[in-house]
């Protein structure tokens, strides 16, 4: 094998397996950083071998048996060599490294407890909100810090170093490496599943930078998600999560132009529309409603998508359902964001002048002062109701809030549109 080829293929099995030998590892070290860095330590020596020894039949147990290895060689250095060499397992002290494929089944056993708990503990809430998606797309989502850094359009020093900083933070909070009780297991999955779909919306609707959606994070987080609902198969708002994001995404390539620039929901061609991701979607969104309990926000929102989605033409879109469905979600998610967004959909549903009246009662809501959709959505609907000079201020506004290029560039043609129709009514 090639070294290119080897090195497609390290990087390759790192983004599967990288995820499974962390969290094995933690268990054993008590230490997410070190674990980390006995991973690391393992990816490096598939990179130094593979190219001549080839891929083994089982690159994850190869991977787990070298950072063993390594994690046995660190306590050796150590006075408490025998308390550790205890603790992995006195067996492995005398194992050579592994030339045919190791026994792991006594770790497989363990894998789906050992992954559930690194979720929990990279999404813990003693961490801010950028550590928490830094540290769960580098634990679990196996991204290089370079590949995080430049989807977030953030410097690499900067999420080197709040990586770093969360692990830090986690050893000197002590945090332990478990499932959350029964307590507080619920607030802890909101936690988890904010940060998942932190991942995917940056990727739906980068919020800065030349493009304007960026697929590689939506798959990130799809991933995430489906490794959640594997490890959480009864938690109902996991699954609405995933149909959320599954349904949101099919519509990726309709969301752009030829030009990269961008394509309202209304004006796609639904043709495009992933029929695959839709009807996963869906499947998804059905085994949450069969679970017991009420439908949580994640659910509602992707009740909102499936609405859309099964519409084969914008002017068979159930817009009553939909406003209906936002009503509940104000409920369950009580919000300025989610109160306008109600407001496009009662516009839809039962006139623009409906919309209107809920935007205006949102104008000096503080969580809303710098969030270009205000003036945006306010634009839309001025302009519907032929009020179009003020409609171009208001697009005009929300092109200066807004740090997307592609966007800046939409809302700016927009505001140049409304002004020239104000021009022609005189």
């Amino acid at each position: 094998m090639g070294t290119l080829e080897a090195n497609r293929t390290v990087e390759a099995v790192w983004r599967i397996e990288s995820a499974r030998v962390i969290a094995g590892l933690t268990r054993m070290v008590h230490d997410v950083g070190l674990a980390e860095e006995l991973a690391q330590d393992a990816l490096v020596a598939a990179l130094e071998q593979w190219p001549e020894s080839g891929v083994p039949d089982n690159p994850g147990a190869w991977l787990m048996a070298i950072a063993k290895r390594r994690a046995i060689d660190q306590f050796r250095r150590r006075e408490t060599l025998e308390r550790k060499v205890v603790e992995i397992g006195r067996d492995l002290e005398t194992q050579e490294l592994p030339t045919a494929e190791p026994d792991f089944d006594a770790i497989d056993s363990n894998i789906s407890d050992d992954l559930l708990r690194l979720v929990f503990i990279s999404c813990h809430p003693v961490l801010s909100t950028e550590a928490r998606v830094a540290l769960t797309l580098r634990l679990l989502g196996g991204l290089t810090t370079e590949e995080i850094a430049r989807a977030f359009l953030t410097p690499e020093p900067t999420i080197a170093q709040r990586i770093v900083r969360a692990k830090k933070t986690l050893a000197k909070k002590k945090v332990p490496f478990e499932v959350p009780g029964a307590a507080e297991l619920g607030e802890r999955l909101a936690s988890v599943c904010e940060v998942v779909y932190l991942v995917f919306n940056e990727g739906y609707s980068a919020t800065g930078g030349s493009d304007w959606v960026r697929p590689t994070l939506c798959e990130d987080a799809m991933r995430l998600g489906r490794m959640l609902a594997e490890l959480v198969p009864a938690e109902r708002e996991v699954h609405g999560l995933i149909a959320l994001m599954e349904i949101q995404a099919s519509r990726t390539r309709a969301r752009v132009g030829p030009g990269g620039e961008p394509v309202l929901l209304l004006d796609q061609d639904r043709r495009r529309w992933d029929q695959l991701l839709i009807n996963r979607g869906l499947a998804a969104l059905d085994r949450a409603a069969k679970l017991p309990g009420q439908a949580g926000p994640y659910e509602v929102q992707a009740a909102i998508a499936a609405c859309h989605a099964r519409a084969r033409t914008p002017e068979q879109t159930d817009w009553t359902r939909i406003a209906a469905l936002y009503a509940r979600l104000v409920q369950v998610l009580p919000s300025p964001v989610v109160e306008l967004h109600r407001a496009v959909a009662m516009s839809m549903a039962f006139g623009p002048e409906i919309g209107l009246r809920i935007v205006d009662e949102l104008v000096d809501e503080p969580l809303l002062k710098n969030y270009h959709l205000l003036p945006s959505v306010r634009g839309d609907l001025l302009g519907k109701l032929d009020r179009h000079a003020e409609a171009s201020a208001e697009f005009a506004r929300a092109a200066e809030l807004t740090r997307n290029e592609v966007e800046q560039r939409l809302l700016r043609d927009r505001a140049a549109k409304a002004a020239a129709r104000a021009g022609e009514l005189g």
